[in-house]
């Protein structure tokens, strides 16, 4: 339970709207500032529909501020140019600052995006200092190399920083998944520019005020909200942006790859979609613990997870069985006020993505699949973008509900006969992010890990892991990786220098 009771959470933020608290502006070069454009767009709080702030509608002329004003900070070295222990220093105290507010992190989160308020509170913002201070930890324990080289020859592999790293997050884990990027781009010592998603930006927003408060020097971070169709494109296409890394769509990464060949071939990393395969085999160790992990790996965050585990895959002969299991477990996710600190199923981020949930719901029942459970959008249907837990039987791998990213509470079940099935199914799929197997033969364990073609392999657990592991996809679920010190290969360049002595 978070630190505030229901009615706590309500008048707090309620007054942070009413009072107008609520920091809506861009960041660039140290400051708050408005879009050049003077223009505003609305910030609509998912549950209930109300309006709790302007958010500045920034456009190409903003980035091309801002990417001038964090080219500046990068050449002049003011960031990279510091010590380790400088940097390191900076990083640890801007996650000591999250820490200190986050109260107001928590409340940002959940009234701009509908997740649960002790999920804001408890798991959001401290894994997001985490990753921060992670990173910050990181700095001064990375060695460069020397290559074994003949005797009258000194060869040194180093790292430096790639420049000017623009970073554009999504909606669903609106400050975590920022930090997934911010983190190891600057502790390698780039300068940065943060697209936060339209639909989530004000932890962004407020991320950069305790940056500048940490110490990180004026247009070394900056937070330009915005259109993915303006602003997205405006630092995808830019030739001062020697990187770009990007968490959301696959169709929205593929965009990021044309801009990058239309312009300066800038490296591009992509965290894109998933429709990821839970196989439990009829030898589980533990059926119930495996079904409530198949509920909570599907329906946690609303199941707006890229890595949700939406295709169950259950052998045919445990199936009835481990299906009613699974079934009785999602009952525990009921969807409710995120304000209250009971609630462990929030809304959707928005009307529109509630529809387009709604509308996968309804091609799964048109499409031949039996609902289980749900169906249905919850509570004020009018005003809140709510819908139930929803598990589809009686379905098989060429349905849209079984190939395609729903983004929302919809798990479709599929049985299979054999570990040859399952391995085919788990891998018909575009994606390849995240995959889970369930079972007590260790052989088997080893053996389907290497098979399945996913970036991520859990055995007898779903999405468990940490910061010390890598986390991204194959095949159209992306390239690079986020987390671990893998992360720090997408923001620096490897340098040979060949020393004749």
């Amino acid at each position: 339970m978070s630190d505030k009771t229901y009615d706590q959470w309500q008048a707090y933020c309620q007054a942070l709207v009413s009072q107008q608290q609520i920091e809506g502006r861009a960041f660039i070069n140290g400051g708050y500032t408005q879009a050049q454009s003077g223009r505003t767009f609305d910030c609509v709080n998912p549950a209930n529909s109300e309006i709790i702030a302007h958010i500045a509608e920034c456009d190409e002329a903003d980035v091309e501020l801002a990417v001038k004003t964090a080219r500046q900070s990068f050449e002049s070295g003011v960031w990279r140019n510091q010590s380790p222990k400088v940097r390191k220093e900076a990083l640890i105290k801007l996650a000591v600052l999250m820490e200190a507010n986050q109260t107001e992190l928590a409340a940002l989160e959940t009234l701009d995006m509908g997740k649960p308020i002790s999920e804001s509170f408890h798991v959001d913002v401290p894994g997001s200092a985490d990753v921060i201070r992670w990173h910050g930890e990181a700095i001064d324990k990375i060695y460069d190399e020397v290559a074994p080289t003949q005797e009258d020859v000194l060869a040194t592999i180093t790292r430096e920083p790639i420049g000017v790293v623009a970073a554009i997050t999504p909606w669903n884990f609106p400050l975590w998944l920022a930090c997934w990027k911010i983190g190891p781009a600057l502790a390698a010592g780039n300068s940065v520019v943060l697209k936060p998603s339209e639909k989530s930006s004000l932890t962004a927003i407020y991320l950069a005020r305790l940056a500048s408060e940490a110490g990180i020097p004026d247009g070394v971070f900056n937070v330009v909200p915005g259109f993915g169709h303006t602003v997205g494109k405006a630092l995808g296409l830019h030739m001062q942006v020697d990187c770009l890394a990007f968490t959301g769509s696959t169709r929205t990464a593929r965009t990021l790859l044309e801009y990058a060949g239309q312009s300066n071939m800038k490296r591009v990393w992509l965290e894109a979609g998933g429709k990821n395969p839970n196989i439990v085999f009829a030898d589980c160790p533990n059926l119930d613990k495996a079904a409530r992990s198949a509920a909570s790996g599907c329906f946690y965050n609303q199941g707006e997870v890229c890595v949700a585990g939406t295709r169950l895959l259950v052998e045919r002969s445990i199936h009835d069985e481990f299906v009613q299991k699974v079934v009785e477990a999602s009952r525990h996710f009921k969807p409710g006020d995120p304000l209250n600190p009971a609630t462990n199923m929030g809304a959707l981020v928005d009307k529109q993505h509630q529809g387009s949930v709604l509308q996968y719901i309804q091609w799964g029942q048109q499409g031949g699949a039996t609902l289980a459970l749900g169906g249905s959008a919850a509570l004020d249907a009018d005003k809140g973008a709510f819908v139930e837990p929803t598990i589809f039987t009686g379905a098989d791998n060429q349905m849209r509900i079984a190939r395609e990213e729903i983004f929302g509470p919809v798990m479709t079940v599929i049985p299979f006969n054999d570990e040859q099935q399952a391995i085919e199914i788990a891998n018909d799929t575009d994606y390849g992010l995240g995959a889970a197997l369930w079972t007590a033969n260790l052989s088997r364990a080893h053996k389907l890990a290497k098979q399945l073609r996913a970036g991520s392999v859990w055995i007898n657990n779903y999405n468990d892991g940490d910061m010390t592991v890598p986390f991204g996809g194959f095949k159209q679920s992306g390239n690079g990786r986020d987390k671990s010190l893998h992360a720090l290969d997408k923001y620096t360049e490897l340098k040979t220098t060949w020393i004749q002595l």
